[in-house]
């Protein structure tokens, strides 16, 4: 009886650890399949404008594996961004698709792609001119060329434009990726990326042309503001204390009651505009004043009764950040004071709009203007 017993032991372990063996050479499959090593994965290259906007569009697409944000078409090698945005490299602002053949195909790639651009655009995309950011489509072989010249040629015929389809289509030849910061910049930096695209004009244009887009993404932004716990990793104690609790710093010893240099000044946390040197005045209270918001819609005003006095608090409408007070013994034209905190702000000077994602605004500083001292 034992025996037996032991020898249908045997026999039920046999056929466990053969279940067991399948199961893990079936789950070895599927790994293999999931985790296919990316060299072995087509690229496409694309070039739509600033990359920020188009890396996060392809991101969006189920079969796309990765994205990266880059340089290619010109003759610099390893270029930097200031050298690609002077335009003088050759190279275009451009995003390097790795993606899996089974789960999308190239030519929906190249119809996605033509249809989160404008493709009769040969001077630039949108608020970025110049050649570095007009819109290319770069073939890793023959089979892509032929694929993407199809479907310019259809989109041609369509007559969905007026225009003439402008988008390049050429051979790749290398590509460099981009700076660190760079890189999935609109998950790093929603608020200046939600900014930066609503002001470009590209969903507007996406929506019109196609009915899509991301129109209305500054509406959204406000909900990936950081817990408290997390400013308190990010912020100084000065800084959380100003925004977070309604504090005050110390006059004339706060880093930009006196600062001259021209730039726009930003929320601390959440980087979206708030005021431009252009409207900075000498006050003589030792905080940084202004005659007006560069933003109006993302400055909020509420009644401040503290201190056994009413004021005006001024508050940023997306990082919710107490700002400070606005008063009305400011000089002409507004007649208006907002006195700000320092330390709610992040100067950018006008040298570094472009890097930092506010390009938009560098027509301000096109002439040279002196700060203004208060009447």
């Amino acid at each position: 009886m034992k025996g037996i017993i032991f020898i249908s032991a045997i026999i039920f372990a046999g056929f466990f650890l053969a279940v067991l063996m399948a199961s893990h050479s079936d789950q070895q499959k599927g790994k293999i399949t999931s985790d296919r090593d990316r060299a072995d994965l087509p690229r496409a290259t694309f070039a739509g404008g600033c990359f920020w906007c188009v890396e996060a569009d392809f991101r969006k697409l189920e079969g796309v594996v990765e994205v990266t944000s880059g340089y290619t078409g010109g003759q610099v090698e390893n270029p930097s961004y200031e050298a690609v945005s002077s335009g003088r490299t050759g190279h275009l602002e451009a995003v390097q698709v790795i993606y899996d053949p089974e789960k999308i195909s190239y030519r929906k790639l190249v119809d996605y792609f033509f249809k989160h651009i404008d493709p009769t655009d040969p001077g630039g995309q949108f608020v970025d001119r110049g050649a570095q950011y007009r819109s290319a489509i770069f073939y890793h072989d023959e089979e892509q060329k032929g694929i993407a010249e199809e479907a310019k040629r259809e989109l041609g015929a369509s007559g969905h434009f007026k225009k003439p389809i402008a988008t390049e289509i050429t051979a790749f030849t290398r590509f460099y990726p981009a700076e660190d910061y760079h890189q999935d910049y609109f998950e790093k930096n929603p608020v200046r990326y939600g900014f930066y695209r609503w002001n470009s004009g590209r969903d507007q244009f996406v929506k019109h042309e196609w009915g899509g887009g991301e129109a209305g993404k500054m509406e959204m932004v406000s909900k990936s503001r950081p817990s408290d716990e997390e400013l308190r990793k990010k912020l100084t104690p000065l800084q959380f204390k100003v925004t977070r609790e309604n504090g005050t710093e110390p006059a004339f010893r706060n880093e930009y009651w006196n600062n001259k240099e021209e730039g726009i000044y930003v929320d601390v946390v959440s980087g979206e505009p708030l005021f431009s040197s252009r409207d900075k005045f000498d006050s003589g209270t030792g905080w940084p004043s202004f005659t007006k918001p560069l933003e109006p819609e993302n400055i909020v005003e509420k009644k401040d009764r503290s201190f056994f006095m009413t004021r005006t608090e001024v508050r940023s409408k997306h990082a919710d950040s107490h700002l400070g007070h606005v008063f009305n013994d400011g000089p002409p034209p507004s007649g208006l004071r907002y006195c700000m905190n320092s330390a709610a702000l992040r100067f950018i000077s006008k040298n570094d709009l472009e890097k930092e994602g506010y390009g938009v605004y560098a027509s301000i500083f096109s002439d040279s203007q002196p700060e203004r001292k208060a009447s």
